[in-house]
């Protein structure tokens, strides 16, 4: 089996194949991951076997083996892992091969995150009271952003460019801001989130974000997701009150290296 890297654009053809096989879709976070991985073409006689993707040459984010060749999908699996000085694996549950190839290991697996959707559930946003403001946000934003919401993200400026940064105000005081943030892999889907200014927590200004951000989708013809870190309750909570649902994890597999010998 030849293993050589190639480019995304190369392997197009697979990524259309693995998206399409996946009960679920991904959030940004891991999205980020996989598109910004160096890639790995399979091949058997010059027939395309599958794919892999390593980020920062240690983890690995993609292991796709076509169904024709699936036989080959455990010991390719096993053959790669050692020579590419591979460290952690991040698996999405949604990923049914990836999840037992590792399943097959005697790896440390740890609870990295949620991935939420869009539950299809209608719950009431309610009317934007006289003295309140959702909307994209602006440049003139920008220092009040900042000031409240530090390094929340990166890159404030650009993402307002993007539009993709919305503003929640309650006269003069910005409650919180929300995001979406389009996918490059998947069509019409857009990852959301929010942060909720420190003095107006636990008063429902993050429900209400994320209930602005998915009637925002649901009127541009968007789907949206959401993630959040496994152990961060306050999110989960908050998500799942606005109609977000979770039925698929992210694992950060820890591999087990064989040691040097002596």
């Amino acid at each position: 089996m030849l293993v050589k890297p190639c480019t995304i654009t190369e392997i197009q053809h697979l990524i259309a194949e693995y998206l399409g096989e996946l009960s679920s879709p991904f959030d940004s976070f891991l999205e980020d991951h996989i598109l910004s991985s160096t890639f790995f073409l399979f091949q058997d006689d010059s027939n395309d076997v599958g794919y892999m993707a390593i980020h920062n040459n240690e983890l690995l984010t993609q292991f796709y083996i076509r169904r024709q060749y699936l036989r080959h999908a455990q010991p390719l699996f096993q053959q790669v892992i050692e020579p590419h000085s591979i460290k952690s694996v991040f698996v999405p549950t949604c990923d049914e091969l990836l999840i037992s190839l590792i399943m097959d290991q005697d790896y440390r697996i740890n609870k990295q995150a949620y991935f939420f959707q869009d539950s299809q559930v209608e719950v009431s946003v309610g009317d934007i009271l006289e003295n309140e403001e959702f909307r994209l946000a602006t440049q003139t934003d920008l220092a009040t952003i900042q000031q409240v919401c530090g390094d929340f993200m990166s890159d404030y400026e650009h993402r307002v460019e993007r539009g993709e940064l919305f503003v929640y105000y309650r006269k003069d005081s910005l409650l919180g801001i929300g995001l979406v943030e389009r996918s490059n892999m998947f069509e019409r889907l857009a990852s959301i989130g929010m942060f909720t200014n420190e003095a107006y927590r636990k008063q429902g200004v993050g429900k209400m974000l994320i209930l602005h951000l998915r009637k925002w989708c649901s009127e541009h013809g968007i789907s949206p997701i959401a993630g959040c870190w496994y152990y961060n309750e306050p999110s989960k909570r908050t998500l799942e009150s606005a109609g977000m649902v979770t039925k698929t994890r992210l694992l950060h597999v820890e591999v087990n290296q064989p040691k040097p010998s002596v």
